[in-house]
């Protein structure tokens, strides 16, 4: 189930907690990702606060945002790049861009396995794509005061086995957000120390939010199931015979 749009702006932008998140995941990408410089970044699912800085070099930039969520503009300074789409049908040719955000998207997905492939269809050869889904482990998807604590969360494992099973495979991995879920003044003066020693201390082991870069593995390994059957012609005529003239 996807949240309102009107939910995720208000923490995102509106929210002192929103704000600490979203810079702390945007500051996470782009130590993976300097720069897009004539690149096609794409954001897929609630993504748009962690592409502004790649608004100035890009080639092009889209925020994909699903029916069920709903629609904003954004940004709000410059020409409108949000659109909205079906979860497993994108506006975005095969093979062309080059990287590709997802957040707040698979882990509300009804069909997850059909977004994965979806994402593996528009990312080309050399592609790179993050997903970013709340950590099982972790304490912000314990709580519904986020966005992080709606949908499924996952453990690493059952991220990256889900990845590679479509074809995308994981080359770095991290965790992020290990301050509490709180917005209480205490916790807001901590958490910067917080997530520099998140990484270092046995207590916060566990931050709340995976980050999962992949590449696209060619060609695509087939799945069984339904995939492959619905694509298999029905014969729902085979046997019968063909038709009787009846003598007038």
């Amino acid at each position: 189930m996807h949240l309102d749009v009107h939910d995720l702006r208000e923490f995102y932008y509106r929210s002192p907690l929103g704000r600490a998140a979203q810079k702390v995941v945007r500051d996470e990408l782009v130590q993976l990702w300097p720069k897009a410089t004539r690149e096609t970044v794409v954001g897929y699912g609630f993504a748009v606060p962690l592409l502004r800085p790649f608004l100035t070099d890009a080639r092009r930039v889209i925020g994909l945002m699903p029916g069920p969520q709903g629609v904003m503009p954004w940004p709000a300074d410059a020409p409108n790049v949000s659109v909205l789409c079906e979860d497993t049908l994108w506006p975005v040719a095969s093979g062309v861009v080059d990287k590709l955000v997802l957040m707040h998207g698979l882990e509300t997905s009804e069909h997850p396995l059909a977004l994965l492939d979806e994402c593996w269809r528009v990312l080309a050869p050399q592609g790179r794509a993050v997903f970013i889904v709340p950590n099982r482990a972790g304490l912000w998807s314990r709580s519904d005061r986020t966005p992080f604590g709606f949908g499924r969360p996952y453990s690493l494992g059952q991220l990256e086995q889900q990845l590679r099973d479509t074809g995308l495979i994981p080359t770095h991995t991290l965790s992020t957000l290990y301050q509490p879920p709180s917005s209480r003044r205490i916790w807001r003066k901590m958490a910067g120390a917080m997530e520099r020693s998140g990484r270092h201390l046995p207590l916060f082991t566990a931050g709340g939010v995976l980050m999962v870069e992949v590449t696209k593995q060619v060609p695509q390994p087939k799945r069984p199931g339904l995939t492959e059957a619905v694509k298999k012609p029905l014969r729902v005529l085979e046997g019968m015979g063909g038709p009787v003239v009846k003598p007038v």
